[in-house]
């Protein structure tokens, strides 16, 4: 019999909701403040989901310096913690219901390589605050996601915990830790690396609800 999990971590972008177009908008912002002859569509940043700073910056402004990307991308990550309180992102069918009952038998968790306050801003916004016992954000340590993944685990005592992403990058973090990596397939990626993989928030939700009814 399958060992049910004490815990779910999730991923944040591609897996509770989609906020590119608030993210390009953000970068938009900076660009047209400071006369930058550049603009960022949705289509444009979508495959960058998930990268650390360093891979994501290095790809967004490429004929930067290090340190001017850091110092710009400072500028950007304010004007985007203003606009996903304005504007938000499309959270994804089923996610809030779903964690709401989630959350009445499991810990759960958001762990995403994003900003230091980006989930704060995420969860306020969507009005979930309540139903996640805590987060990590690599904005705040720079660290890997799978040291992070190993952070909320030591912190909270968990022994089962699974990772729910939606990129291979999500599946190699979930590797190293290890644990079991949940893919949902709607979000910004592709990986045959999985433990199970849903089509949907709710089917995941009512899968695992469904493993609290096979196990009482």
């Amino acid at each position: 019999m399958e060992i049910k999990p004490d815990a779910l971590i999730f991923d944040m972008d591609g897996t509770l909701w989609d906020a590119v177009s608030t993210y390009a908008e953000s970068w938009n912002d900076y660009f047209n403040a400071n006369n930058v002859d550049k603009n960022y569509t949705k289509s444009d940043l979508d495959s960058l989901m998930g990268y650390e700073q360093q891979r994501y910056l290095e790809a967004v402004l490429p004929e930067y310096a290090a340190e001017e990307r850091i110092a710009i991308y400072d500028e950007v990550i304010d004007l985007q913690y203003k606009r996903i309180a304005l504007d938000g992102g499309h959270l994804y069918e089923g996610v809030t219901e779903g964690l709401a009952r989630l959350s009445e038998k499991y810990k759960l968790f958001i762990v995403s390589n994003c900003p230091e306050h980006t989930i704060t801003y995420f969860m306020k916004w969507a009005g979930i605050e309540q139903y996640i016992t805590d987060s990590m954000a690599h904005g705040a340590n720079f660290k890997p996601k799978h040291e992070n993944i190993k952070h909320i685990i030591a912190q909270y005592n968990l022994q089962h915990p699974h990772y729910i992403g939606d990129t291979d990058g999500d599946a190699r973090q979930s590797a190293l830790v290890p644990m079991p990596f949940i893919f949902v397939e709607y979000g910004f990626g592709k990986t045959d690396n999985y433990h199970k993989k849903f089509a949907s928030f709710p089917a995941l939700t009512d899968y695992y609800m469904g493993l609290l009814e096979v196990s009482s």
